[in-house]
């Protein structure tokens, strides 16, 4: 859900604050000064604190009516990963709690606070559960950077929110309604307009659903004239049963976070304008529901992309490249853009590759790569970049088409690296990106800054690349 937890700015901490937590570094010193009235490095000695990023000590202390609490919080050595680190310990400390005055440590006030916001949220149909802290007091802190903050995990938690969202209720028209809510202009195509518009990787892919397919356009431009044109592509595959070539049940259960890539792109085109961004953005969001049925495509059935190239199936489930293929091919005809990213749960090759903590990327052009890596350590949101291997390309051969979905045999075996070099046959030669998070889309663990769940990667990495100056 939404993250409900509200970040505001104080000037100074409040004489009366009921809970109160104040930062102490490795050497053991409170890392800005506060006058608490207690002996702080003989407690912290007491605890065996040694000042780690995301260490707590508790500290009871006398208040006008009742007993205070002071959390004195490890800081580590306060780089922007020890500071998130710190940010998501203190929220998940508080939980149910009315409010947190937070002695705001030095260093990178908008990844503490952005990381204490994503640690609130969670996504659960029903009231149990323990909620988190209403409101997070962020005191001497620098108003801008918490705004920065707030907007962005409120971006990221909107991902999550549409990622999370069960099938039944989530289809492509949903995602469609949703994208319209999102304060840009939106275009939708149906399943009769993708039909005359000669969109038949996503029209192929959703043949097989009672929910038909949508292409989602959305488009935000600057109020001052933009030097650059960005497209971003997402996946949305709202459930993604394999199509005929079914997947395992077990394989299925996460399946409804197969549209992560979409959520991303309509959440990252909600929140350009918040953030001041100054470049034009395009957002494209191929959306179908990948089912079995009489009317569902078939492994060696022949399918005719935008712009005319024809791939033939060899795999149902490998669904996802057909339809981000038509995406990719009408952004290069039609939108004229300087550069293309790509964003999807592509493949779980990679995550045999690089595990759940590091996203890929692949990129025809070395300055759109080191943009994205950079941006990627900045925000947390670590990417990974991996080859095109150009040797790999017989792959994607076919004999009765243009292209193949899939390898024929297991020659190659790289499923992730030829599942990327067939996306980039339809870029036309532009300067493209392709973000590979089917690793790192959904998580299995409440820990840090993550829920069970979609996390939202790719959010964080995209508003920081899209908003440099």
């Amino acid at each position: 859900m939404p993250i409900e937890t509200t970040a505001t700015v104080v000037a100074e901490v409040p004489d009366d604050a009921d809970l109160l937590a104040v930062p102490y570094s490795a050497d053991l010193q409170t890392a800005r000064p506060v006058e608490l009235h207690l002996p702080v490095r003989d407690l912290l000695a007491h605890y065996e604190a040694k000042g780690e990023a995301g260490e707590i000590v508790e500290v009871p202390v006398a208040r006008a009516g009742g007993v205070g609490r002071v959390l004195l919080f490890g800081v580590g050595d306060g780089s922007p990963r020890a500071l998130r680190k710190a940010g998501a310990a203190l929220t998940r400390r508080v939980k149910g709690r009315d409010r947190l005055t937070v002695v705001t440590p030095e260093g990178d006030v908008a990844a503490f606070a952005e990381a204490a916001l994503l640690a609130a949220y969670s996504f659960k149909i029903g009231e149990s559960g323990k909620k988190a802290v209403r409101t997070l007091a962020f005191a001497g802190a620098d108003e801008q950077a918490v705004r920065r903050a707030q907007t962005v995990a409120q971006a990221v938690a909107l991902a999550r929110d549409l990622a999370n969202t069960p099938s039944s209720v989530k289809n492509p028209a949903w995602l469609a309604e949703r994208a319209a809510e999102s304060g840009v202009a939106v275009r939708v195509w149906d399943e009769e307009q993708l039909q005359a518009d000669g969109f038949g990787g996503i029209l192929a892919v959703g043949r097989g659903s009672a929910s038909p397919p949508r292409l989602i356009q959305l488009s935000y431009t600057p109020d001052e004239p933009a030097d650059r044109h960005v497209v971003l592509v997402g996946k949305g595959i709202t459930f993604d049963s394999g199509g005929l070539s079914l997947k395992p049940t077990e394989n299925m259960k996460t399946q409804k976070t197969d549209m992560a890539g979409g959520a991303v792109v309509i959440a990252v085109l909600g929140a350009l304008a918040r953030l001041g961004a100054r470049v034009k953005v395009t957002g494209l969001v191929a959306a179908a529901e990948n089912m079995p049925s009489g009317t569902a495509q078939r492994p060696s059935d022949v399918i005719t992309h935008y712009g005319g190239r024809t791939v033939e199936v060899l795999n149902t489930d490998a669904e996802g490249r057909l339809v981000m293929a038509d995406a990719l091919a009408y952004a290069d005809a039609v939108l004229d853009p300087d550069a293309v990213v790509d964003i999807a749960t592509l493949t779980g090759a990679i995550s045999v590759a690089l595990g759940r903590n590091v996203g890929a990327v692949y990129a025809s052009d070395d300055v759109l790569a080191k943009q994205l890596l950079e941006a990627g350590e900045v925000t947390d949101d670590r990417l990974w970049r991996m080859p095109l291997i150009d040797d790999y390309t017989p792959a994607l051969e076919s004999s009765i088409a243009d292209l193949s979905n899939v390898e024929a045999g297991s020659r190659f075996g790289a499923g992730s690296i030829t599942a990327a070099l067939f996306l980039r046959e339809f870029t036309g030669g532009r300067p493209w990106a392709h973000l590979d998070i089917a690793g790192v889309g959904r998580s299995t663990v409440d820990e840090g800054t993550l829920s069970k769940g979609a996390t939202g990667f790719g959010v964080r990495v995209l508003l920081e690349w899209l908003t440099r100056a």
